[in-house]
């Protein structure tokens, strides 16, 4: 009898130490994660959509960036990933404006860790245009076809959208993620920026199981 119930005991902690593995963390609605304020069109209804609001000039968001590269890479194949430069403030505004015209010209790749690196760890003061032009130029960019992009339709269409998503999501801060246009979270929700991710792989999960 007494091997029989060792033996029960060993099986129940098994299953615990397996449901704690494949269970995934709880995180609580108006606690570690809020509704946005409006729900926010997506790219693409067959997938999970997670943006990223932030800003080059945030701190907070140069420190996380590089890990949500790391995590980027773990996401499943049903979630999609997008970048969007939060306007707050007018020099974000030219922020955002380099962010999509690096996107059109394909040099986003190259500029965006620059950029974070030029601010944050040199110190560098970025906010205006010609700042930021010239900055480009340093970077062997051709400055002049750089600016047209800049001022191109196609850019001023998407700061306009960015902007809008800053006015009407319900986020008052940077880094912030939204998942599938509906729910929010930022570190001060979370608990830190580890939970964050933590907290945006749980709503990940949770909108994938709709």
């Amino acid at each position: 009898m007494k091997q029989l119930i060792q033996s029960a005991l060993l099986l129940s902690a098994s299953v615990l130490s397996f449901n704690a593995v494949a269970m995934p963390e709880a995180f609580i609605d108006g606690v570690h994660y809020k509704n946005t304020a409006t729900r926010l069109a997506v790219t693409d209804n067959s997938k999970v959509e997670v943006m990223e609001l932030f800003s080059y000039s945030c701190p907070h968001c140069f420190r996380l960036d590089p890990q949500v590269e790391k995590w980027k890479q773990t996401l499943p194949e049903n979630v999609s990933f997008v970048l969007v430069p939060a306007i707050f403030r007018d020099s974000w505004l030219q922020l955002a404006r380099v962010f999509y015209a690096a996107e059109a010209t394909g040099d986003l790749e190259k500029l965006h860790p620059l950029l974070f690196n030029a601010i944050h760890v040199e110190k560098r003061k970025l906010q205006t245009e010609a700042q930021l032009l010239e900055f480009v130029a340093d970077q062997g960019i051709d400055a002049v076809s750089f600016k047209k992009m800049m001022n191109s339709m196609t850019v001023k269409s998407k700061v306009k959208k960015a902007l809008v998503i800053s006015q009407t999501s319900g986020v008052s801060g940077v880094p912030s993620m939204i998942v599938n246009g509906q729910y929010f979270s930022d570190a001060p929700l979370a608990g830190g920026q580890e939970e964050l991710l933590k907290a945006v792989d749980f709503l990940i999960q949770k909108e994938s199981n709709k």
